[in-house]
């Protein structure tokens, strides 16, 4: 039962991001739970340079069924160009976290894919990209 369950792990420019998607996700059903950690210090290659930005990590926990919809909902808010967006099968759980984790999911909105208007995405800062590496959805020139 418990390769149901998915830890999703997503990073993002800053907490009011990670906030602002995370209860998005648990609002709609994507998620049962997400922590926010950090700040964290990532370092990574981006367009040949090496990069090194502060960010915060998002631990979101979900059911396998929901993956793609949860994917395609991060990737609607999410003020990075690429963002990190990566899928951990759970190998053990305890039976009643993972029974508590697969019920407070939506199987409806796990199978339609996820929620489909603007609204969310018209509410997001813009600022939140300024300032980024281009990875990060930066705007300055090539």
């Amino acid at each position: 039962m418990a390769d149901s369950a998915r830890l999703v792990v997503v990073s993002t420019a800053n907490q009011d991001e990670a906030g602002s998607i995370a209860r998005a996700l648990v609002e709609e059903r994507l998620a049962a739970c997400v922590n926010i950690l950090g700040p964290v210090r990532s370092l990574y290659r981006w367009q040949g340079s090496v990069e090194q930005q502060g960010e915060f990590l998002m631990l979101i926990k979900t059911a396998a069924r929901c993956w793609p919809a949860l994917e395609r909902r991060v990737r609607e808010l999410h003020s990075y160009q690429v963002p990190e967006i990566i899928a951990l099968p759970l190998c053990r759980s305890s039976r009643r976290y993972l029974a508590w984790l697969l019920s407070e999911v939506g199987p409806e909105r796990c199978q339609a894919g996820g929620r489909s208007d603007k609204t969310r995405r018209e509410r997001r800062n813009p600022a939140l990209r300024q300032g980024q590496s281009p990875r990060r959805g930066s705007r300055r020139p090539a």
